[in-house]
């Protein structure tokens, strides 16, 4: 083995360093590139941020494929053609002279379906490098852009791999910044644990309620919610649930509320109120998520296990209706001794939505 740690960091803080860039870039509505190993590489221009004065100077010729996501791809019905028989693997539409911008981004976004009868017929592509494809939708969903892009053009402004883009997402990268005394409403008794990676801009926390008392921990996994646990919405039930698992934390003595910067069920703030809008239009929070071309549940609970193991914590009592939350857990090492139901009434705005949770993911309410 050739290196040590330091060098091995090094390579990981090199790779977040470009992974920063390249989300920077195509927020900005710059062309990237991501080159897998053994392939050639994958020239992207998201098309959520481009513009038709980009997307000429991306594609001169006039020339440009796009790649959605097999949910993406369902939705539009092309998941039928040879080229999209991989349920897994992302969809390349081929250039058509019908394939303008405006017909690009309505492709992308799930919200024009209604208004934009989209033109076509459109053909499919092989997916000839299938890493770089599927790396290219995890970007899309870490920077909080519709999996959609221009592919094959010109001047990229920065080359990332794969494997950096998965580094980026590394539970194991995180560490304790700090800490200090916090009494909130409920649990005077509380402290709060910040967490951090070098390369993330995610900041995940720690309640800790109470002191430890040789019993495993009574421990609720509550993932951001900026419109349910600040705006008070209705249309879910999570600001309630976490006022309740404070209350419940401290009634047990003692315990951990994890609170994990992963809105949305992993897919970002404005791509969960894209799918507010389609749940306006009739669809249920899971077809909202796959129209929009994510996955049902896009969260990480590794991150969670790592935020307990860096408190010293391997065993715990969790508080869910959630058996993913359990089997994320686990498989990360941590183990749950017990799991314990997190019943809330629901309200006329949300009962559909707890109905999906219980009737289409599995919850246990």
């Amino acid at each position: 083995m050739t290196g040590g740690p330091g060098l091995i960091d090094a390579r990981a803080s090199n790779d977040g360093r470009s992974v920063a860039r390249a989300i920077d870039a195509i927020r900005r509505g710059w062309p990237i590139a991501i080159h897998a190993a053994g392939e050639d590489a994958l020239t992207l221009l998201a098309v959520e941020t481009a513009d038709a004065r980009a997307l000429d100077a991306f594609a001169p010729a006039g020339r440009y494929p796009v790649l959605i996501s097999s949910g993406r791809a369902a939705t539009l019905k092309l998941t039928n053609q040879l080229a999209a028989a991989d349920p897994d693997l992302p969809v390349v539409v081929a250039p058509a002279p019908w394939l303008d911008f405006d017909t690009a981004v309505a492709l992308a976004d799930p919200a024009l379906d209604l208004a934009t009868p989209l033109k076509g017929p459109f053909r499919t592509e092989d997916i000839d490098r299938p890493v770089a494809s599927l790396a290219a939708i995890r970007l899309a969903r870490i920077a909080g852009l519709l999996p959609a892009f221009f592919i094959d053009g010109i001047d990229p402004e920065v080359t990332i791999d794969p494997v950096a883009i998965d580094r980026h997402q590394d539970a194991t990268a995180l560490r304790i910044a700090t800490r200090a005394r916090l009494p909130v409403a409920g649990a005077e008794d509380a402290e709060i644990v910040a967490f951090r990676a070098p390369d993330s801009g995610d900041e995940h926390v720690a309640l800790l309620i109470g002191q430890p008392d040789g019993r495993p921990p009574l421990v609720r996994l509550h993932s951001e919610c900026l419109t349910g646990d600040v705006l008070g919405s209705l249309k879910c039930d999570c600001g309630p649930q976490l006022h309740a698992a404070i209350h419940a934390i401290a009634a047990h003595g003692w315990g951990i509320l994890l609170y994990l910067r992963q809105e949305g069920r992993g897919i970002g703030l404005v791509n969960k109120l894209r799918a507010y809008r389609l749940q306006d239009q009739g669809f249920d929070t899971v077809d909202a998520n796959t129209r929009l071309g994510f996955a049902v549940d896009a969260r990480d609970f590794g991150v969670a296990a790592r935020m307990l193991a860096l408190m010293g914590q391997d065993r715990v009592r969790l508080l869910t209706n959630n058996p993913a939350k359990v089997a994320g857990l686990e498989a990360a090492g941590t183990m749950v001794v017990e799991r314990i139901p997190h019943h809330l009434p629901p309200n006329p705005h949300n009962e559909r939505y707890l109905a999906t949770k219980r009737d289409r993911t599995g919850h246990q309410l």
